[in-house]
């Protein structure tokens, strides 16, 4: 069976890395365990309402503490922000051409917007005034040169920290929530960076290459701490803080593959000291 072309699988890439990063993954669907495939049970899950947004819809995010969803419309160039207590959208930011990734930190209220089509950049829009209030460059063409092609972004409430994957440059951008500068620029290399997500309960940043893993970044010393072989094409990924546990997609092979803290090496093909954290204990 061919593999879709280059240039589909960018695409699709760029789509699966600008979800919600800071969002648990409790909605997968399924998940690949070996050759065994389990079905998410979706008896008491139903649509009830559609809201009209911008033009191409794609990233979004939720702030679970004021209640509001915030969509990037890449055609438009806005983000909708959204009620969710009413399902309304009571605002409209415009944000410059062809935003993508979406992510929120709850605690300051921020919101952080990549924008591939603006010299590579990061719009932090204000949570309180639904407002641009800074512009953070990681283009080729920036002041501060750390990467192009920004598309996937995640933050850390505890660290004020927010990280922006450069697919063009094999890089991750790491950005201080406190000055809105970039501080660190980590290489994850070949092929690309894609999605990104972290995980605030042990300050962990798991980045999809593209290919066949997922980079393993500590959040302490901004290095990578291990690289994790997943499925073909790896180019989204989601964390649940409560469990340790990450939802890396794969989309050459259509599984999810299923990331859990291990005792022993983070790459060690044996998963016997792997384990899942329980949420209720």
């Amino acid at each position: 069976m061919k593999r879709p072309r280059r240039a589909v699988i960018l695409i699709t890439a760029a789509m699966a890395a600008i979800g919600p990063a800071a969002t648990t993954a409790a909605a997968v669907a399924s998940v690949s365990r070996g050759r065994s495939t389990a079905q998410a049970v979706t008896a008491h899950i139903g649509v009830t309402a559609t809201i009209r947004v911008g033009r191409f819809p794609v990233g979004v995010a939720v702030n679970p503490r004021t209640d509001t969803i915030y969509v990037a419309n890449a055609n438009s160039g806005t983000v909708s922000v959204i009620s969710g207590r009413t399902n309304t959208v009571v605002a409209t930011i415009p944000v410059g051409r062809v935003p993508g990734g979406v992510a929120v930190n709850p605690r300051t209220n921020t919101i952080y917007v990549t924008n591939e089509r603006r010299a590579g950049t990061v719009q932090v829009i204000s949570g309180r005034t639904n407002t641009a209030v800074a512009t953070i460059r990681v283009g080729r063409t920036a002041t501060v040169r750390v990467g192009s092609a920004a598309n996937g972004v995640a933050t850390n409430p505890k660290t004020k920290r927010i990280y922006v994957t450069n697919a063009a440059s094999k890089t991750v951008s790491v950005i201080s929530g406190r000055t809105n500068m970039v501080v660190a620029t980590v290489r994850v290399g070949y092929p690309a960076a894609f999605g990104v997500a972290a995980n605030p309960r042990t300050n962990t940043i798991y980045v999809a290459n593209g290919g066949d893993e997922t980079v393993v970044i500590s959040g302490r010393t901004n290095t990578v701490a291990a690289r994790v072989r997943t499925g073909s094409c790896s180019v989204g990924v989601a964390t649940d803080p409560r469990t340790n546990t990450s939802f890396v997609t794969n989309a050459c092979s259509n599984t999810v593959s299923v990331l859990v803290s291990c005792r022993a090496r983070a790459d060690s093909r044996s998963t016997a000291r792997c384990r899942r954290d329980d949420p209720q204990a």
